[in-house]
């Protein structure tokens, strides 16, 4: 499904982390594959790569970062000189823009969220939009989480999503000439590093399986990762500026389920 693409990804840190197994997936579908890291945790990110089926380059990267954003680009060009695919798996809050005191959050916090978050989809797509270009075309895929309602102390970092949302929005508006495609995929919780400085995750994570009416797996980042390769790839040539909900049906769902037994649904289908 990827022969021949050589895709960039941003936000492997351990394992566990869905741009790790977006990375793996990735090679065993036939791409070549370039993570990016950040100051200490690089190290971190370079563990987490020896464990791939096949090696991969780190290339230092703060989002935020105008200078590594260029040198970012610069690398690219000098490594591969095209490029198929991105994915953004960038994400941060500080400690105060999460966790329920929503009102009491200040400018700056909220602000680093939304640049982090949200804007940086646009930064790192600016840069590496004529490496693209030069391919033909290809696909940038960001990671979501449903930002169509308020979910309990995810906070500013709710806004940075629907600020994200809105951005692959007018992305895929302004790219589509060049036939660059931008999507993004809702992923339902997964168990990752990131996911632990949520406060209230495990409360989240173990009700998800009361809405979802297909069995959810905090642990398997497999389905998520892919639904992104397939937007990798040219199978999906003909989708942009889509969000693609991976989460076991939860976001379609208006209340928790009942727990019905399989003779039971039979009965109420019939």
């Amino acid at each position: 499904m990827l022969k021949g693409r050589k895709l960039l990804i941003t936000g492997v840190l351990t394992r566990t982390s869905i741009a790790f197994e977006v990375a793996r997936h990735a090679q065993l579908h036939g791409a070549e594959v370039a993570l990016t890291g950040f100051g200490r945790a690089r190290r971190l990110t370079e563990r987490a790569a020896a464990q791939l089926p096949c090696p991969v380059e780190v290339f230092e990267l703060d989002v935020n970062s105008p200078a590594d954003l260029a040198l970012l680009a610069e690398s690219l060009q000098r490594r591969w000189g095209e490029l198929h695919g991105v994915l953004h798996a960038v994400a941060f809050a500080p400690e105060d823009a999460l966790g329920g005191d929503f009102m009491e959050t200040p400018v700056d916090s909220a602000t680093l969220a939304f640049q982090t978050s949200a804007f940086s989809l646009k930064a790192l797509g600016g840069v590496l939009y004529p490496l693209l270009d030069s391919a033909g075309g290809g696909a940038i895929v960001g990671l979501d989480f449903d930002a169509s309602v308020a979910w309990p102390v995810y906070d500013w970092m709710g806004v940075a999503k629907a600020a994200l949302e809105s951005v692959a929005r007018y992305m895929a508006r302004d790219l589509g000439a060049s036939s660059v495609r931008v999507n993004l995929v809702s992923a339902g919780p997964l168990r990752t590093m990131a996911a632990s400085g949520i406060p209230g995750f495990d409360h989240l994570a173990e009700s998800w399986g009361e809405v979802a009416p297909l069995a959810w797996d905090v642990e398997d980042a497999g389905p998520v990762a892919d639904a992104i390769c397939f937007l990798l790839s040219d199978l999906a040539r003909g989708i942009t500026g889509e969000i693609v909900h991976v989460d076991g049906g939860y976001h379609a769902m208006g209340a928790p389920l009942p727990r019905l037994d399989r003779p039971r649904v039979a009965e109420l289908i019939e």
